[in-house]
Formats: C-alpha cells, sequence, structure tokens
C-alpha cells in the first residue's frame, strides 16, 4: 500500500478523505483499503519522513493536507523500479501500471520490462507445473477433484498470458 499512496501524491496532496475517495474511485478494482488502513499507512510514511502533514487553511476540524517530500519521491521511484516480489502478482502489476505515467520514458522502459520478465517467469512457473500434473499418475477416486484443481491451474495459466499479452502491449 505504501507506493501505492506515495502515488497518488505524486499526483498532487490529498486529505486522508481524499485518499480514501481516490481509492474508491478508481484503484479499488484491484486494491482494496479501509480508511483505518490508509490512516496507519499514512501515519507510518510520516514517521519514514516520505510524507508530510499540514493542517488545511481554515478548516475547523483539523484536517490535514499530506503532501510526499522529497524522499518520498525517491523511494517511490525506487519502488517502481525494483524486481516485484510477493504472491499478488496481478495486484501488484496493475498499481505499478496505474502509475507509469509518472516516471520518465526511459525509467518507464525499465518498469515495464520488469513487469514483463515477472509475468513470464511466473507463467513459465505454471506451465511447468501443468506439464508435471498432466503427466502424473491420477487414482481413479481422485479424478474428479484432479479435474477441478487442473482447472484452477488452467485459469491461473489462461490468466497469467492475458497478463503477458497485456504488459507486451503496453506502450513505453
Amino acid at each position: 500500500m505504501k507506493y501505492v499512496v506515495l502515488g497518488l501524491l505524486m499526483i498532487q496532496p490529498l486529505s486522508l478523505y481524499d485518499l480514501h475517495k481516490a481509492f474508491r474511485a478508481g484503484i479499488s478494482l484491484f486494491y482494496s483499503a479501509s480508511f483505518g488502513s490508509l490512516q496507519r499507512s499514512l501515519s507510518q510514511l510520516i514517521e519514514e519522513g516520505l510524507v508530510v502533514a499540514e493542517p488545511e487553511p481554515g478548516d475547523p476540524r483539523g484536517k490535514k493536507r499530506h503532501t510526499i517530500t522529497d524522499a518520498g519521491r525517491i523511494a517511490w521511484r525506487d519502488g517502481m523500479l525494483t524486481p516485484p516480489v510477493g504472491a499478488d502478482a496481478e495486484t501488484v502489476m496493475l498499481s505499478r501500471v496505474f502509475f507509469l505515467g509518472l516516471l520518465d520514458a526511459d525509467d518507464r522502459k525499465v518498469a515495464v520490462g520488469l513487469l514483463r520478465s515477472r509475468a513470464a517467469d511466473d507463467l513459465a512457473n505454471l506451465q511447468a507445473v501443468a506439464v508435471e500434473l498432466d503427466s502424473a499418475e491420477i487414482p481413479a477416486d481422485l479424478a474428479g477433484v484432479f479435474k477441478y484443481q487442473r482447472a484452477t491451474l488452467d485459469y491461473g495459466i489462461r490468466s497469467h498470458t492475458l497478463a503477458q499479452t497485456w504488459l507486451n502491449e503496453l506502450p513505453e
């Protein structure tokens, strides 16, 4: 969530309420966040010196506007240019693509290359599992179970194939 919040703050300073609204307006399609998790993330980013919070002028409720710092911009860029890791590859991929337009052309090319590499590696791993499973002897009493487990693997292969195709079609 750290890099998604930083990415939104790269676009413009936001209050906690506006940040939550930005998530609901589009990012929630691939990355969900509660009000409380956003509040914790902002607190951590402030503690790390990546974001500053200043009171909104004239707001009687003490609303604060959060602004990314130079260190936050560097951390965000470094995050975009680091090979993606973690189990939820689709969320990582979509959140990075969402913010690609904030990178310069050279950095964007590197970031897309990293995403393409991850998609290709993940697809190759799933295809290797399929080859191994398809050559395995399945006991007759487990054939019904295997059929749906194999269908789940097939979904993963298809979705990763689509992701790879989509990434290859992205403009650099």
